[in-house]
Formats: C-alpha cells, structure tokens, sequence
C-alpha cells in the first residue's frame, strides 16, 4: 500500500496515510519516503527530529518561530492527540483559520503543516506520545504563539473528552498574544 497525500482546505496543509503493514506480530510503517513526498509537493526535510509526551488534558501551542519558520510532520506513536494547525501567512485567503485533526497510535496518520502556520494539540489520552520531525532548527529566541483559547481563532478544542477541569498548560502558553496582538504587529513568519 502506498502512502496517500490528502489535500486539506488550507494551502499547503496535508493529511498522510503512511504505509502501514500490520499482522499478529504488530505493525510496520512507513511513515516518510523523500522522493514520494517531493513528487507531492512537500519539501524536502528533516533538520531536526522532536518528540514529547503528555498528560491527559494537556494543551500545547499554539506554537511558532517569528524567524526560523519550521514545517513539522507530525504523527502520534502512543494515545490520541487533537491536533490544530493555523494559517498565519500574511496575505494567504485563509490567513487566520484553523483546521483539526484526531492523530492517534491506532489510526497512524500524520500531518504535513507548512511554514507559516502556528501549530497546537490537546492530549486525548494520557501519556500520549507525540514525534515531529521539522524543516528547521528550534530557535529559542524566535519562538512565539497565540493562546489557544482565542476568540477569533475560535479553536473547537474537543474540550468535553478530557473534562475542562482537567485541562493543563503551561505558564509560558497562558501568556502568549492574542491574535489581534500577532496581527498589529504585521510580522510575517519567515
């Protein structure tokens, strides 16, 4: 079975059904073929390789670099994550809107998000672990966000699967600006 490339609404921003083989010993995935995903138009990468795990209820993002934009192709190898990504380039007709996803270890997808987005997920389950493998290098002192809970992102956060008094963030994520904020300040991502 080949990987399959699904286009979404938002430019640039891609569901992938890796090559999955399971049997009554388990499974192998293929989950990244360079040729394959340069003949669907996605940028030839890895720079840096990432991986984290969470809680149940933890929201994180949503994340990006001012300089240093990373793409990000992301899949879930343990639990079940709700995964956003935002269009936040500059002059793109659907600058601002977000779309969702469920990634889990059970449904193998994956997530193509491209330069310019900012990038988010909630923990379904606990000890979800989640691998992002990225077109640029984490660079610290570009790193940037809007709060998840953004009236006019208006994210849908499947908030009711994990209960709100269970949501968890960090210090850092419930200072970051508002949307409005990131848009007076008319700085593209680069």
């Amino acid at each position: 079975m080949p990987i399959i490339f699904h286009k979404t609404s938002i430019e640039g921003l891609t569901l992938i059904e890796p090559h999955v083989f399971e049997d009554e010993r388990g499974y192998f995935i293929k989950d990244f073929e360079k040729e394959t995903f340069a003949r669907n138009g996605l940028p030839d990468f890895v720079i840096e390789s990432n991986e984290s795990k969470s809680r149940k209820g933890t929201i994180r993002g949503l994340h990006f670099q001012q300089k240093y934009s990373q793409g990000k192709l992301i899949r879930v190898i343990r639990g079940a994550v709700f995964d956003v990504a935002v269009d936040l380039r500059f002059g793109s007709p659907t600058f601002g809107r977000w779309e969702g996803f469920e990634l889990s270890e059970s449904n193998h997808l994956e997530l193509f998000i491209p330069k310019g987005f900012a990038h988010g997920y909630l923990a379904l389950e606990e000890g979800s672990i989640f691998s992002y493998k990225c077109t640029d290098r984490y660079a610290p002192e570009y790193d940037s966000g809007i709060r998840y809970d953004d009236p006019d992102i208006a994210v849908q956060w499947p908030i009711d699967r994990v209960g709100k008094e269970n949501l968890i963030t960090s210090a850092k994520d419930a200072r970051l600006q508002s949307f409005a904020e990131f848009v007076a300040k008319g700085q593209s991502i680069e």
